[in-house]
Order: C-alpha cells, then sequence, then structure tokens
C-alpha cells in the first residue's frame, strides 16, 4: 500500500476508459503499507481503490480477487472487485497487474476496545464459514517454508542473540503439523489496519493480498496477536476473551485447535518477525514507503513463549 511505481492523472484516465466507473475526479497515493502501490481514485461514479501488485502475478491474482468477490456476495464486508469491460477483475497499468475495488466506508482503530475486538471475532468466523464454499485454493507463500528460507538471507543482519531465538522457533514450529485442524481461505493479515469501522460495527475488511488456504486457527493466532495486545507484547485478557468468545459463538472450536491454540501463536508471531525482518534489512526501493519495526514481534514472539501457561485458551 506503498507508492513503487507512479501513476499520474492522464495515464490513469485512459486506463479508467476499460471500466464502467465514470471520468476521473481525484486520485491520491496512499501511504501505508509495504507490499503493493495503493491509490485512492475518485470518479464521477464513486470512490474506489486502486492497486498496483508489485510481487504478486497476473497468473496469482485471481485467487485473491475472486475470493474478495466471493466473501462479499455472500455477506462478508469485504472490498468487491471492480469488473472492466470485459468483464476481469484484472488489468494492468504501467506495465503492472492492477485492480480497481470499491471503496469501503469507516475507518480503521489504533486502539480496539473489548466490544471491536468482539465484532471482528465474529467477522473472521463469518469469513471462514463463507470461505469454506471457495472452491479455488492457493498454500500459503508465507508459511513455514518461506520461513526457512528467509532466515538465510535475514541472519547476517540480526544478533547472535536473534539468530539463536529465530532459528530454535523454526526448529520448534517444524515439530508439528497439525493436518487435522480445521483449514481454508484465510485472510492472513487481519490487523487493525485492515479493518474499518463505525462505531464499534465492521465496516469492511481490506487487504487481501496475504490470503490463502490454511488452518484458520492460524488466522485468528495473527489477528489476536494484534488486536489483543499489550504495551509489553503480551495478551490483554478481556480483549481476548472478548476475540475468542465471539468468533466461537459463530463457529465453535475443535479440541484439536483448543489444544493448539499456544503453538499458533506463537506461529503468528514467528511469520510476521521473520517478514518484518527482512523487509527492514532488504527494503526495495519506492517513494512513500514504511518498512515496520521488526521488534515488535519479537516482543510478541518471546511473550508467547515465556507465557503460555497463562495464555487465555479457547473454551467454545
Amino acid at each position: 500500500m506503498s507508492v513503487f511505481t507512479t501513476v499520474t492523472a492522464d495515464e490513469l484516465r485512459r486506463w479508467l476508459k476499460n471500466y464502467a466507473v465514470g471520468d476521473l475526479v481525484d486520485l491520491r497515493g496512499i501511504q501505508a503499507g509495504i507490499e503493493n502501490t495503493n491509490y485512492f481514485v475518485t470518479t464521477g461514479n464513486g470512490r474506489y481503490v486502486l492497486t498496483l501488485f508489485e510481487k504478486l502475478t497476473a497468473v496469482e491474482l485471481p485467487f485473491y480477487l475472486n475470493l474478495m468477490a466471493h466473501l462479499a456476495e455472500r455477506g462478508v464486508p469485504s472490498a468487491h472487485p471492480v469488473a472492466n469491460r470485459s468483464g476481469s477483475y484484472l488489468g494492468e497499468l504501467n506495465g503492472k497487474p492492477a485492480a480497481l475495488v470499491a471503496r469501503l466506508e469507516g475507518s480503521d482503530v489504533s486502539a480496539p476496545t473489548e466490544a471491536q475486538c468482539a465484532a471482528v471475532g465474529r467477522v473472521l468466523a463469518r469469513l471462514h464459514l463463507a470461505g469454506q464454499s471457495y472452491a479455488t485454493t492457493m498454500d500459503n507463500p508465507r508459511g513455514p517454508k518461506w520461513w526457512k528460507a528467509a532466515l538465510t538471507d535475514i541472519l547476517p543482519f540480526v544478533s547472535t542473540e536473534e539468530a539463536v531465538l529465530l532459528k530454535e522457533e523454526v526448529r520448534f514450529q517444524s515439530l508439528y503439523r497439525f493436518s487435522d485442524l480445521p483449514r481454508g481461505a484465510i485472510h492472513a493479515d487481519l490487523f487493525r489496519d485492515n479493518v474499518l469501522f463505525t462505531g464499534d460495527q465492521v465496516a469492511g475488511v481490506i487487504d487481501f493480498y496475504f490470503a490463502c488456504t490454511d488452518a484458520l486457527l492460524y488466522d485468528i493466532a495473527i489477528a489476536v496477536n494484534d488486536w489483543c495486545i499489550t504495551a509489553d507484547g503480551g495478551l490483554d485478557v478481556a480483549r481476548t476473551r472478548a476475540f475468542v468468545d465471539a468468533y466461537g459463538e459463530v463457529r465453535p472450536f475443535t479440541p484439536i485447535e483448543r489444544g493448539a491454540w499456544p503453538v499458533m501463536l506463537r506461529a503468528g508471531a514467528l511469520r510476521f518477525w521473520v517478514s518484518r525482518l527482512y523487509d527492514y534489512h532488504l527494503p526495495r526501493p519506492g517513494e512513500l514507503t514504511h518498512a515496520k519495526d521488526p521488534e515488535h514481534f519479537r516482543r510478541i514472539l518471546e511473550s508467547r513463549i515465556r507465557h503460555e501457561q497463562a495464555l487465555p485458551g479457547l473454551v467454545s
């Protein structure tokens, strides 16, 4: 959601002739995120988000765009892609795969309340249930195989202490496969900046470009590690309880999910620590880009390890 590839108003006007969205009124770069180029686009017919994909290919992208449409059409508040005049959600702009999606109302929250955590838990459960009927699958591109491969690149940049922790956690996670965990389409990046609220109600879920087919519990762990965090990397018990209890009311947890919960919380922390280390030490050039602090997820992982026996469990 940074600007790596510049798009001028004239370039966009020509591109928008392929869409029935009216004439361009305004174009503004979005200054958050680290993966894709995003712009807010206003036309005579409405407001949209334009995304130019910097890593994902035209072969990979239909999985994400069709999933967003699938969920939106089943009542999940996700942004629906806009089809062009040829009926495709995917186009090309300035040499990059590109898509236009409806811009959702609402705003993100930086300090979520228990009610808001519960609302996100319910929406995530609805997303998982709706995703069960999404027939297309995609292996997690940032799963355990990627963690191991990325270590080779990032270990030269980290301290000896960090290297020991990284290698040990990758080894620990390799002991667990959890092949019996419920699986399906997951968001895989449901952080606070990817959920829009109006009051305490979820108005929209955005940025599905890490979505994949994986354990549903892994998706919950990733979300809880962000929505229910304390200043020292621990979990706020009340917000965690609100999130997972609300989720479980919509899709009850299985016994194996309850047992796997502490390991999955660690897996979610490891995944984002590794990716942030990679983006921080091996950045791509781009204007308006923001590499996020890797230490944040180191603290979270250390807390999940240190307080494993005291973590709020899954009770439903």
